[in-house]
């Protein structure tokens, strides 16, 4: 199945207790896709992106599969930069510095050949653009997943909602659920989400794993403990390309098969965090990620 997925290219300079990364490849987009390549190869990109963008980066990304009409190249123009430093716990970062540059002018116009993809992750971008994405589409989608932050609750609540009412997935970390949705126990946080709109709710608690919410059926998955993370960058975004990449490659939306997704986007999350940028998602195999798929499966598994 087609995969259209929107989001950021980007620059990141990242600083963590194991060392520090200068201008490296990063962006909503670039994870999800690379995430994603692993389980289907038709995967449809919009983003936007400076001339001073890699194109061997851009080529690396054809030979996964991912289609790049979409991506806008600006001329004179610089890409979407961050830079940011995390603490010794890792799941408190400091950003540094922002500068949005292209990202300032972006108003994408989709493809004709993408606007029947068959699956859409809304990547971490204003509530404006998703919308904008969202109403460029000729047929809807099997599947619509989004992404979003507190950052956007803070300052588009009414657009985002918006969004959310449009949308099948939201992921949203645990923070971001409670503050969505004004609970504090993550099951009423999940079920007041339903009621804006998604079926499917999916609260992502970093270490401790992640909540699958769909139609009253809950499910936990683990996390899995790793003896260091040098870079939890981009890790959200992996797990959301890990999530609906699978699930366009099996083409089955039944609940057994969206937790079977959890625990592979939760795979690929992992690989993601033991290198800096997207360098661990470029080197793997199929045999690798069903292997560490099997050990998410085998530390939560109990005989009764």
């Amino acid at each position: 199945m087609s995969l259209l997925t929107v989001g950021t290219v980007a620059f990141d300079t990242i600083e963590t207790p194991y060392g520090k990364a200068e201008r490296v490849v990063g962006g909503a987009c670039t994870y999800i896709s690379w995430a994603a390549s692993y389980f289907t190869d038709k995967i449809n990109l919009v983003s936007i992106v400076g001339d001073d963008f890699p194109q061997e980066e851009i080529k690396a990304l054809h030979q996964r599969g991912v289609n790049t009409d979409g991506l806008e190249i600006v001329e004179g123009k610089k890409s979407f930069f961050w830079a940011g430093k995390y603490h010794d716990n890792m799941n408190q970062r400091d950003t540094i510095t922002t500068d949005l540059n292209v990202l300032a002018d972006f108003d994408p116009q989709l493809p004709n050949s993408y606007k029947e993809s068959e699956f859409l992750m809304l990547g971490n971008l204003t509530p404006e653009i998703q919308l904008q994405v969202l109403n460029q589409m000729k047929t809807r989608p099997k599947l619509v997943v989004m992404d979003t932050m507190n950052f956007w609750m803070d300052i588009a609540l009414d657009a985002l909602h918006k969004v959310i009412s449009r949308v099948d997935v939201i992921t949203i970390n645990d923070e971001e659920a409670r503050q969505l949705s004004g609970e504090h126990a993550l099951v009423t946080a999940a079920e007041k989400i339903h009621q804006m709109g998604p079926k499917i709710v999916i609260i992502k608690k970093g270490e401790h794993g992640a909540l699958l919410f769909n139609e009253g059926r809950i499910f936990s998955a683990p996390a899995l403990p790793l003896a260091r993370v040098f870079d939890p960058t981009g890790a959200g975004d992996t797990f959301a390309g890990g999530f609906i990449g699978f699930l366009a490659g099996q083409d089955d939306l039944s609940f057994d098969n969206l937790k079977r997704a959890i625990i592979y986007g939760s795979t690929m999350a992992s690989f993601c965090v033991e290198e800096f940028s997207i360098e661990k998602l470029k080197n793997l195999t199929e045999q690798e990620i069903h292997n560490r798929a099997e050990k998410f499966i085998e530390i939560s598994r109990v005989s009764l």
